[in-house]
C-alpha cells in the first residue's frame, strides 16, 4: 500500500512542481510521478543534513509533500539548466 500512495503523492508532487516551472504542457502523467517521486529523493537528501526534516512519500503527510515539491521543482531547474545549455 505505501507504494500506492508513494506514486499518488509524488505525481502530485511533480504536476505542482511542472506546473510552477512553466513545464506542464510537455510532461504527462508518468514523467510527473518520476519527478515527484525522483524530487522526493533529492529534497529528503537536501533536507536531512541542512534542516533535520525528514518526510516520508510512502505515507500521506504534508512535510512529506512539501519535500517532494521542493526536490522535484529543484529536479525541474536542473533540468531545465541542461536543456538550455544543450540547445545552444
Amino acid at each position: 500500500m505505501g507504494w500506492i500512495i508513494a506514486l499518488i503523492v509524488g505525481g502530485i508532487a511533480g504536476w505542482l512542481a511542472s506546473m510552477v516551472m512553466g513545464r506542464n504542457a510537455s510532461m504527462g502523467i508518468v514523467l510527473n510521478i518520476v519527478v515527484g517521486c525522483v524530487g522526493s529523493v533529492i529534497g529528503n537528501w537536501l533536507s536531512g543534513p541542512l534542516f533535520g526534516i525528514r518526510g516520508s512519500v510512502q505515507e500521506f503527510s504534508v512535510t512529506g509533500l512539501i519535500i517532494a515539491f521542493v526536490g522535484a521543482v529543484v529536479l525541474l531547474g536542473i533540468f531545465n539548466l541542461v536543456q538550455r545549455n544543450r540547445v545552444r
